[in-house]
């Protein structure tokens, strides 16, 4: 049976699988038709057990060109299946343009949000909503309230930051006093994969829910990626680890694919496997547009490691640390960690 866990803060109410689906890949990068896409969200739902939820992960931007097709991709899934509106939980993040202080960030955020919930076409409820980057010119004290403002008018129901620091997410939790923490979901979403690591166990102390994005590195910890030109599809192969460190990271990848042997799963369960045992409120977010996929990245949750497992992983990472800019090299600001 699939694995799950209950999310906390003002979602502490709500049980999830503790594997989530991303949707990106979808629409991002070429659309794949609604009936491959229908399949692979119905069916991960579908191999929930009784109560429990999926909780997807979707964007203002993640259609072509930065549009909103992933989420009109959405809509139509749920006018197809109306009855499965209620078995996710939806997380929706937007308004990457916001930047330039306060009043910009509090109208493109609205925007966003207004956006997002008109794509969908009341279809689906946002459950979460998340800025996709905090603007370094606003406070995250003004960010929370801009999102607290929206909250209050319905828009959605939780707030969630995304590619925030420590520190941002200490002040955001703190700020505007017992009120504020408690509509506050605190939902961290950060970039942490075996293949991207960074120590980020300081959240534990402070989120109530810790979702991991790019649990299998963009696709290189599959072990199905053997040449930088397998990403092609992706645009992937343009990211500094792939174009410039690709021999020297391989190495890394190499020891983790022979370990998952060792274990009797594919190497995508057994990142997935490493990332979700960070925490029990830590929720591995890999992509996926197949049903086969979908399935096998939930039971990646299945995979039972040990001491002695997370200590030889340990070990890899230290002999083989990862080399490399997470996305484009340090001269491309890709406003990270605000």
């Amino acid at each position: 049976m699939v694995k799950t866990t209950e999310l906390g803060g003002t979602a502490s109410n709500i049980v999830v699988a503790k594997v989530a689906h991303g949707l990106m890949t979808m629409t991002m990068y070429g659309n794949v038709s609604d009936e491959q896409a229908f399949e692979s969200i119905k069916g991960g739902i579908d191999a929930l057990p009784p109560g429990a939820k999926m909780m997807l992960n979707s964007s203002e931007f993640y259609g072509e060109n930065w549009s909103l097709g992933n989420l009109e991709l959405l809509a139509r899934f749920f006018e197809k299946y109306p009855d499965y509106a209620g078995k996710t939980f939806l997380s929706v993040k937007g308004g990457l343009g916001g930047f330039g202080g306060p009043d910009r960030f509090r109208d493109a955020v609205r925007n966003a949000v207004d956006k997002c919930n008109a794509a969908l076409r009341g279809t689906k409820a946002i459950d979460l909503f998340q800025p996709a980057r905090l603007d370094p010119a606003v406070s995250v004290e003004d960010i929370v309230r801009a999102l607290v403002e929206l909250l209050h008018e319905g828009k959605f129901e939780h707030i969630g930051l995304s590619e925030c620091s420590a520190q941002s997410l200490r002040r955001g939790h703190a700020s505007h006093g017992e009120e504020t923490r408690k509509v506050l979901a605190a939902a961290a979403e950060l970039d942490v994969a075996v293949a991207a690591y960074s120590y980020v166990l300081i959240f534990f102390s402070l989120a109530d829910l810790i979702r991991l994005l790019s649990p299998l590195g963009h696709g290189m910890t599959t072990g199905t990626i053997q040449t930088p030109k397998d990403l092609a599809a992706s645009g992937f192969q343009e990211l500094d680890r792939f174009k410039e460190n690709w021999a020297y990271n391989k190495c890394l990848v190499d020891a983790l694919v022979a370990m998952a042997k060792r274990k009797g799963c594919t190497p995508a369960q057994f990142s997935i496997a490493w990332v979700g045992a960070l925490g029990d409120k830590v929720i591995p977010l890999p992509g996926s547009s197949r049903k086969e996929r979908t399935l096998e990245n939930l039971h990646g949750s299945d995979v039972e490691l040990s001491e002695v497992d997370l200590s030889e992983i340990a070990g890899i990472m230290a002999t083989n640390p990862v080399r490399g800019h997470r996305y484009y090299g340090a001269d491309v600001d890709m406003k990270l960690w605000g």
